[in-house]
């Protein structure tokens, strides 16, 4: 049996639901096809949501233990990690109706749930029946990148595929990977009480990010208790019990009861059939171009699999190119100059465009104005002090910007935005902050840069003059 529909959208994490719900009530023949039993993909079940809930938790039994040791609470309550994880799955419950197959067959959507692969440039087969497509949509994702390191199989391990279905705290978490995921679940488990120690192959955490905010954040986990072990490899994994031994390649020893492996994800591209197609496809995902098409120009990707940055947000701006191709025959291109990042370990690190690194290496003429979240009369109120903000400016705009601090995440957005429309930087100096607010730190930012001009001699002569000779 054959069915033909216009589209056909396989994976339903954000990008292909975005995809099929909007192209389904435009009128379209779609089929969406989900492998797992439930849709929302990664993002809610084992991702973005389980884990900002976890934090949340975290933040909660950290802000007891500082009352407690401030004297505004007589004890540090006790701490039912299980609770924790009860409320982990409250919330996906409560995201999980949004992503109800019966809201999206109301829109007309065929929903099938199973296994797709393609076995020619316009079909593909899923439980047996094959569906044949004018055009499709690639939404399957990513999974956890696992590090080969002897006997680690053995040893036994939790990635974030897994971690939030456990109710125990381990004594002592290793975590191997020093990227988002690794610190933020890193630093959650610590505030509930667990022993933590972060192993990092590269030179710092965050490798992505800033390196002055990187410092700030491993200096900041620190500070909480946890061991940072940057540099180094795991070499090996001895097990007995449930007690494991981590061998480093520098010859130190980690040990612990559990092991998070957070080494990065790749993309999902085993058992599509993407031979059959004629799809191009590396390690790092599947080929397309900056319509988001992949080799074969019916055939679109977008998300994770596609291999650019791996969020939630990204995947959903990419669904709206693919739709303005599909349905409007709009050929609209990505633009990824402006994709805000977020790691959401406390203080959060938030950053928007280009780094100062990438910016040397594109040989790009910058200079950085930074200002400290500790002379930030808010962060002061709030005793969240920790934190800088680090803008590079090249021809009196924002090139990119890096924060650590107390919102980072939101306050991002400003930035953002003044990158999108391409602002002068004084455009933010001239913006109106209310006090007492973090978000004064951009304007303070900016107008730190303009402080060795007004104290110029070139400019106090002019002051001094315009004073002398104009009433």
């Amino acid at each position: 049996m054959t069915k033909r529909q216009d589209l056909v959208v396989i994976g339903g994490g954000p990008g292909g639901l975005v995809v099929a719900s909007v192209a389904a009530q435009a009128g379209l023949k779609v089929t969406l096809i989900e492998k797992s039993s439930l849709l929302g993909g990664d993002c809610l079940h084992s991702g973005c949501v389980p884990s900002k809930a976890l934090i949340h938790m975290a933040r909660i039994a950290h802000a007891a233990r500082m009352g407690a040791a401030e004297g505004l609470l007589s004890t540090m309550p006790d701490i039912d990690f299980g609770k924790a994880i009860d409320h982990v799955n409250r919330v996906r419950e409560t995201i999980q109706v949004h992503d109800d197959p019966e809201r999206f067959r109301s829109y007309g959507c065929d929903v099938r749930f199973g296994g797709a692969q393609f076995i020619s440039k316009h079909e593909v087969a899923v439980n047996g029946e094959t569906i044949t497509g004018k055009r499709f949509v690639i939404a399957t994702g990513s999974m956890p990148s696992i590090p080969p390191v002897p006997l680690l199989e053995q040893a036994g391990f939790d990635t974030n595929e897994s971690i939030f279905r456990r109710r125990s705290l381990p004594d002592h978490l290793a975590v191997i990977g020093g990227g988002p995921i690794g610190v933020e679940l890193a630093q959650a488990f610590a505030r509930f009480g667990s022993r933590v120690t972060i192993i990092e192959m590269a030179d710092r955490l965050l490798v992505n990010e800033d390196e002055v905010i990187s410092q700030h954040l491993q200096a900041a986990l620190e500070k909480e208790g946890i061991q940072v072990i940057t540099g180094v490899q795991v070499a090996g994994i001895h097990r007995e019990g449930d007690a494991r031994q981590l061998k480093l390649s520098n010859h130190m020893t980690v040990d612990c009861d559990r092991i998070l492996v957070a080494t990065g994800r790749i993309p999902v591209v085993q058992g599509l059939g993407l031979e059959e197609a004629g799809i191009e496809y590396t390690r790092k995902g599947i080929t397309v171009d900056r319509r988001l098409r992949t080799t074969q120009k019916h055939i679109y990707a977008v998300g994770d699999v596609c291999g650019h940055y791996q969020f939630t947000h990204t995947a959903e701006y990419q669904a709206g190119i693919v739709l303005a191709n599909v349905m409007f025959r709009v050929p609209a291109k990505t633009d990824y100059r402006v994709i805000p990042r977020v790691v959401y370990s406390d203080p959060e690190v938030a950053s928007v465009g280009i780094t100062e690194s990438q910016a040397q290496a594109q040989g790009i003429k910058y200079h950085v104005t930074e200002f400290p979240m500790a002379d930030i009369d808010r962060a002061i109120t709030d005793d969240a002090l920790s934190g800088i903000i680090r803008i590079l400016v090249s021809k009196g705009r924002i090139l990119g910007a890096s924060l650590i601090g107390a919102h980072a995440g939101e306050l991002v957005h400003e930035l953002a935005l003044a990158m999108q429309v391409n602002a002068k930087v004084k455009t933010i100096s001239r913006l109106v902050h209310a006090y007492p607010t973090y978000a004064q730190i951009h304007r303070r930012a900016i107008n730190k840069s303009y402080a060795g001009l007004l104290q110029s001699k070139r400019v106090r002569l002019l002051v001094w003059l315009l004073n002398r000779l104009l009433p």
